[in-house]
């Protein structure tokens, strides 16, 4: 089962896949808008057909304590969204720091600051990704 690993921010969508088996998650890229929501739709939809993905994992973005804030918000209507248009399902993982995480991944890595800010989205979606696959396999 492939997976396709999604990091919502509100000027960039970090993308993240998985390998055939679904055990591993590697960075993919990121998209950039400016809050153009349905041309994302189309262009996941497009990677969905590309790679031949078999479901969607969406960060979710919740408070530290546990509420759900705007950001929240714009996920759950972004998958409401992709599941009106797409016969896969698409799964919420609970993405608190992750950007913090990849940002600290990256630090560790001598990874300079302009360097990071292209890719950060993106290794944050592969730690959604990761850690939502890990989840899966403990099951």
């Amino acid at each position: 089962m492939r997976y396709l690993g999604l990091d919502l921010g509100s000027r960039t969508l970090g993308i993240a896949t998985s390998d055939i088996t679904g055990v591993i998650a590697s960075s993919y890229g990121v998209i950039r808008h400016q809050e153009e929501y349905s041309r994302l739709i189309k262009e996941v939809i497009s990677l969905v057909d590309q790679l031949k993905i078999d479901a969607i994992v969406l960060g979710f973005p919740k408070n530290m304590n546990n509420s759900i804030g705007p950001k929240g918000e714009l996920s759950l209507k972004f998958k409401k969204d992709l599941e009106k248009v797409l016969s896969i399902p698409v799964y919420l993982q609970d993405e608190r720091l992750s950007t913090m995480s990849a940002t600290n991944m990256l630090i560790q890595a001598d990874v300079s600051r302009k360097n990071r800010k292209k890719v950060v989205d993106s290794v944050a979606a592969t730690i959604i990704l990761q850690t939502f696959l890990d989840k899966e396999k403990n099951k």
